[in-house]
């Protein structure tokens, strides 16, 4: 990526501003209606005629004093009357998708950070906690703050890290590290069962962060999970890179996963492999089945599950608008990635935060500052803050990849002068999306079902990003969606739809079972003779922290 094509997106992303603001000066009227709306609308609240509550999911307004207190209702309904009429009136300027898109986003933050729950007197729960202690909590909130400021990239902590290491309470599988390059290396786990099916799984996590959500603490492992069940593991950890590693693209890592894939079957014995993806290891283990079925190697996999991962974009339709708010926001930061070589970790901790402020900023600024509370020691917060970095050339290939399409047919990648076409994949596919996905949302990953050329079935986590992926057997909220009938679109999905309690990993082991061959005997060492074990699982790049 070049510092032209950074200052262009920077330059593409102004000039859209620009034209928001030109088109609101040129539409005063859709200003003016929504003013008198919002007039009208506290009117009825100070009389208590009003009925304006809270979206569902929305836990700002949780306390019931909200809801009690007559000041505090006027005061809730006030503003959300006023955010809800400032998106209005950015829905009615005459603006194109992405414009429109861009103006909610910045809009967005205006209104999320000036919700009257981000202040003390603005929070019952808060004052509450205030008059009870003393303002001691206020004392400890500023202690917090302070020390967030110096050590937390300006962000309020989401976890207490002294509670987590990974290789001794987190990543704590039994395995190897039997192949290192400088991208990658291969980890692979001991199975717990005296047989194992055949065909072994390669899992390939997100270059954007550490692999080791797949290996979380005994009981939330799908690492555990797998090998429990007869599985053989491999397992890729990247390499997080700096800015010597800047010319990283889309294409050196799945060159990179093919010599890894290679190693799997050589030691594993086997001609292919269960290839597992999610979020962007998605895109990139789609592309390498791609590749391989591009050079006349499609018996190389077996199946392919698709986690939480957008492959084909249909441009402009509201299937992936939550998409391209992600994509918008990675274009402003674009320009940071050319000019260090590498989006530093801080810098996309933070971006990802600012994509949903409520729920990742000032839910923890609220608890931390204004409350006291120390931050929860939870394992996928813990992951989630280990950042890592993303070089240049990838985070370029990636928008690239999205801007156009995705990789659909004649407009998809090339790698080593051969065309990339899903439709050329063959095997078998699961695809999971999650219904309250913020990152990929689900209708996004939904086409994947309809992209490749063999046999997919789709199930609806009924969950957000991560939590989709980590969901062991064992609680009772899980749920997931089903669909065994014909359908071609989200919708139609939705409409013949069966809801199933509890975790889609048994339904995703009974469909892999199924397709894993014939049960063998385990292996009871790793490696092989050419491929000899070096250190123990979690292994070395997962230590490595995100410096420039």
């Amino acid at each position: 990526m070049t510092k032209k094509n950074n200052i262009e997106s920077a330059a593409d992303v102004a000039k859209a501003m620009m034209n928001f603001y030109g088109k609101a000066f040129m539409a005063p009227q859709v200003a003016v209606s929504e003013s008198i709306k919002l007039g009208q609308e506290m009117v009825k609240s100070a009389t208590g005629a009003s009925t304006v509550g809270p979206m569902k999911g929305d836990k700002r307004w949780r306390d019931p004093v909200w809801l009690t207190n007559p000041a505090y209702r006027v005061m809730m309904q006030s503003y959300l009357t006023w955010a809800r009429g400032i998106e209005a009136w950015v829905d009615g300027l005459a603006l194109d998708d992405r414009d429109k898109l861009r103006a909610k986003l910045l809009t967005g933050l205006v209104t999320d950070t000036l919700a009257p729950t981000n202040t003390l007197l603005g929070n019952p729960t808060a004052m509450k906690t205030t008059l009870e202690y003393g303002g001691q909590n206020l004392a400890k909130g500023l202690k917090q703050f302070i020390g967030d400021m110096q050590n937390n990239n300006g962000l309020p902590s989401m976890v207490d890290k002294s509670k987590f290491t990974v290789g001794e309470n987190l990543a704590m599988s039994e395995g190897k590290v039997v192949y290192r390059e400088e991208h990658l290396e291969l980890l692979q786990y001991l199975p717990k069962t005296d047989t194992v099916y055949k065909t072994p799984i390669f899992i390939v996590p997100p270059q954007i962060n550490k692999f080791y959500v797949w290996d979380l603490a005994p009981g939330r492992s799908v690492i555990e999970y797998l090998t429990t069940l007869g599985h053989q593991v491999f397992i890729v950890s990247w390499r997080n890179p700096t800015s010597k590693e800047s010319d990283w693209g889309l294409n050196s890592y799945v060159e990179a996963l093919d010599r890894a894939s290679e190693v799997a079957c050589e030691i594993s014995k086997s001609k292919s492999l269960n290839v597992i993806g999610a979020c962007s290891g998605g895109i990139t283990a789609a592309m390498l089945l791609a590749l391989w079925s591009a050079r006349g190697d499609k018996a190389r996999a077996n199946t392919f599950t698709c986690l939480v991962a957008i492959l084909e974009v249909e441009g402009g339709k509201n299937t992936t608008m939550g998409l391209f708010a992600n994509l918008e926001t990675l274009e402003l930061a674009r320009a940071f990635s050319g000019r260090k070589g590498v989006l530093e970790g801080k810098d996309l901790e933070r971006t990802f935060a600012w994509l949903r402020p409520n729920d990742l900023i000032w839910a923890y600024w609220v608890n931390n500052y204004l409350i006291g509370n120390d931050p929860p020691a939870f394992d996928i917060l813990y992951w989630n803050a280990d950042t890592t970095n993303l070089p240049a050339a990838l985070h370029g290939d990636l928008i690239e990849l999205l801007s156009r399409g995705g990789l659909q047919g004649d407009k998809g990648w090339e790698i080593d002068g051969h065309r990339l076409n899903l439709k050329d994949v063959t095997c078998d596919t699961f695809i999971v999306g999650g219904e309250t996905d913020h990152i990929t949302p689900w209708d996004g990953c939904y086409l994947s079902h309809h992209a490749f050329g063999g046999k997919s079935e789709f199930i609806l986590s009924q969950a957000g990003h991560i939590q989709s992926l980590i969901n062991p057997p064992g609680n009772p909220r899980a749920k997931f969606m089903t669909n065994d009938g014909e359908h071609s679109n989200p919708e139609e999905f939705l409409e013949g739809a069966q809801q199933n309690k509890g975790s889609w990993w048994p339904h995703w082991m009974h469909w892999m079972n199924e397709r894993s061959g014939a049960q063998i005997k385990a292996p009871k060492s790793f490696g092989s003779k050419k491929y000899e074990p070096m250190e123990d699982a979690p292994g070395t790049y997962v230590h490595a922290k995100a410096k420039v």
